[in-house]
């Protein structure tokens, strides 16, 4: 949470939403969903979850406010049916939770019919096992906030981001450790309410929110459907699975020894899909390879008849492509990006002896992110000597645990988001 100075208020919701897109990217991964608080964090998530690629749908909170002064939030009641009370604010004034069951009974009816009447008879979308964003147009109190970070927490996500435009500072602070990470634009020392730091906050009504809902249904581009190819590389066939997007802005050919298969991997792939990049998962190690099991000039040709097929046989091939390599297929990318210059304009690789493709390293020109699975010296000696004879732009990079992405750990996400950045500033740039 690292709110840094910008040019406010914001023109209105929308651009609000547009402006989180980037800041929110890195921790939307891991098949994400973006979950707006209607009313006013509809438009917001809208465009979020537009600009990420990412499912979209509403979280149903209400607030609970005093008798009499409904303004003043002293608790929040969620679609589970969950009554979360301010039990320090209702302390200060002497105020027991019973006084507020008329309340509590009024705001349930109301977000009943509310959730019926923007989900209509659709349950709560999955969470479970998702990196999901919880977007508002602002947080003034927190009360809904945590109430609905609580509530998705309790479904067992695999990451939850509070994502917004502009919050209090102080509540910020106190709402840190209800999710894994809060992105805020600005957190202003003068925040008083949300509406003061936007241009355009008209009040939404029913009709604001299931007309974005719709539009947003209908304007999401068709699923991707994977398809398994066969490829002849020389005298062997290598089997892959292609995704075309339907917008479609570049591509990434993501080569491995074997494992294409692995969830994290495709967990990558699909993080690479959601930003308009057609991904080709290839396998270059055969069952009937033998002596030439890990031999590094096979494998980079195998890659490069890869890279030859996917030109001349699909929609890719005027597109421009990345090359990623993990394991056995790092040093093979290195060798394809210095056969096929004018095909590929972009490589990641990590784990494997990046080294072995010494022969071909000054022929390297495409720029090139160098992700190691370790911090030992004799790994970074390795990664620091292939870098500096390459004949490109080179970064290298530390991933802890890269080549184990089965491990129980988590460092695929550092890949996926390493990785994407790397493709968008060196594939995107090109594709326009």
């Amino acid at each position: 949470m690292n709110p840094v100075p910008v040019s406010l208020p914001f023109t209105d919701r929308t651009e609000a939403g547009r402006r989180l897109t980037e800041r929110v990217r890195p921790h939307a991964v891991d098949d994400p969903i973006v979950l707006a608080l209607p009313r006013g964090g509809v438009p917001v998530g809208a465009e979020l979850a537009r600009g990420l690629g990412a499912d979209f749908d509403v979280l149903m909170v209400r607030k609970i406010g005093l008798p009499g002064r409904p303004e003043t939030g002293v608790g929040a009641i969620t679609e589970d049916g969950h009554v979360f009370y301010d039990d320090l604010a209702l302390a200060r004034m002497r105020l027991p939770r019973q006084a507020l069951s008329d309340t509590v009974a009024s705001e349930r009816d109301e977000l009943d019919r509310r959730r019926r009447v923007y989900r209509g008879e659709r349950s709560m979308p999955r969470i479970a096992g998702r990196d999901c964003v919880v977007v508002d147009d602002g947080v003034a109190t927190g009360g809904t906030a945590r109430a609905a970070l609580r509530m998705v927490r309790q479904a067992g996500p695999s990451s939850l981001v509070l994502a917004v435009p502009v919050a209090s500072s102080e509540v910020l602070e106190a709402l840190k450790g209800e999710a894994d990470a809060v992105v805020v634009i600005s957190a202003p020392d003068n925040f008083r309410a949300v509406g003061e730091w936007y241009r355009d906050f008209d009040q939404l009504s029913d009709d604001h929110v299931t007309t974005i809902l719709l539009d947003l249904e209908r304007s999401r581009p068709r699923p991707e459907v994977a398809r398994a190819v066969r490829i002849r590389a020389g005298q062997v066939y290598l089997d892959g699975d292609l995704t075309m997007p339907t917008a479609l802005r570049g591509v990434v050919v993501m080569a491995f020894g074997r494992g294409r298969g692995d969830p994290e991997r495709r967990a990558i792939a699909s993080s690479l899909q959601r930003a308009g990049y057609a991904t080709l998962l290839l396998d270059l190690l055969t069952g009937d390879d033998g002596d030439d099991e890990g031999d590094t000039e096979v494998l980079g040709e195998r890659l490069s008849a890869a890279v030859t097929w996917l030109r001349r046989a699909t929609d890719a091939a005027s597109e421009p492509l990345g090359v990623m390599g993990w394991g056995d297929a790092a040093p093979a990318a290195l060798v394809t990006a210095a056969e096929l210059p004018q095909d590929v304009a972009s490589v990641v690789v990590h784990g494997g002896r990046v080294d072995l493709a010494e022969p071909a390293l000054g022929k390297v020109r495409a720029p090139t992110l160098i992700l190691l699975e370790s911090e030992e010296s004799f790994v970074r000696e390795l990664g620091e000597w292939t870098m500096s004879r390459l004949g490109g732009p080179s970064e290298l990079g530390v991933v802890s645990g890269a080549d184990r992405l089965l491990g129980g750990t988590r460092q695929w996400r550092e890949v996926a988001v390493r990785s994407l950045d790397w493709f968008d500033r060196h594939l995107f740039r090109r594709a326009e």
